[in-house]
């Protein structure tokens, strides 16, 4: 069975929403995430994936208040991700309630540091973060598109120890126009050991029930929550 993972992305301490990863966009949905977070484990969720846009933007981790009051308050399992890059920044992760990491600038941008962290916590806390325009690997809260192409970036940390991979499809993020499920199911094709989580474009209970049928791991989306597209009381055949 797909695994659900609602997503809560944070500017100013809000739960917000944006368009393809254009903070223009900027939707608030809630101006509590733990509220938020506590709705989704109210309703049998078990996993929260958190992204720190204010992070992302200024290249450290700004929002991790948020993550603290948000494991003080509920036994979500949290991924964190979003400005993680230095090891000042995955020690706040880790400090304030997160199990997991999501890394995606520093494995394009600095791998030896992220070589560091596989060593220091293991493969098993880290998620490898591929976000993906036009085949290409973009970083930096999306401001800057790498040379990395998706499968050889995939492949290298593969090789590294990493085993899970948030793959989000830029032109598919917060439009609701249904997932980049042909996308996944060549990544699951090249790599069938590969825990994906699909992420991008979900906008109803039939695209989650695509990406199932399709082979894939798991599958975060928001947006469609908070819109109204998918009701959490929908989501019990697959959290129960």
């Amino acid at each position: 069975m797909i695994e659900i993972i609602p997503a809560i992305d944070i500017i100013e301490g809000k739960c917000v929403r944006l368009t393809r990863g254009d903070y223009n966009s900027k939707k608030v949905y809630d101006n509590d995430p733990v509220e938020t977070a506590k709705l989704f484990e109210a309703h049998g969720i078990t996993r929260l994936h958190i992204v720190d846009l204010d992070g992302a933007k200024s290249k450290h981790v700004v929002n991790h208040k948020v993550i603290e009051r948000i494991a003080d308050h509920t036994s979500l399992i949290i991924d964190f991700g979003g400005g993680i890059k230095s090891n000042e920044d995955i020690d706040i992760a880790f400090s304030c309630g997160a199990s997991l990491v999501t890394i995606g600038s520093v494995a394009v941008q600095n791998p030896s540091l992220l070589d560091n962290w596989i060593g220091k916590y293991g493969p098993q806390k880290i998620i490898l973060g591929a976000d993906v325009k036009n085949g290409h690997i973009s970083i930096n809260g999306w401001k800057e598109e790498a040379s990395d192409q998706l499968i050889p970036f995939i492949k290298n940390h593969m090789l590294k120890g990493i085993d899970t991979v948030l793959c989000t499809d830029i032109s598919r993020d917060g439009m609701l126009e249904g997932p980049s499920t042909a996308l996944y199911r060549q990544l699951m094709a090249h790599f069938p050991t590969l825990h994906l989580i699909a992420s991008g474009g979900v906008s109803s209970l039939n695209d989650i029930k695509e990406l199932e049928l399709a082979g894939i791991p798991a599958v975060v989306f928001g947006k469609a929550i908070y819109e109204g597209r998918i009701k959490l009381e929908e989501l019990a055949q697959y959290v129960s």
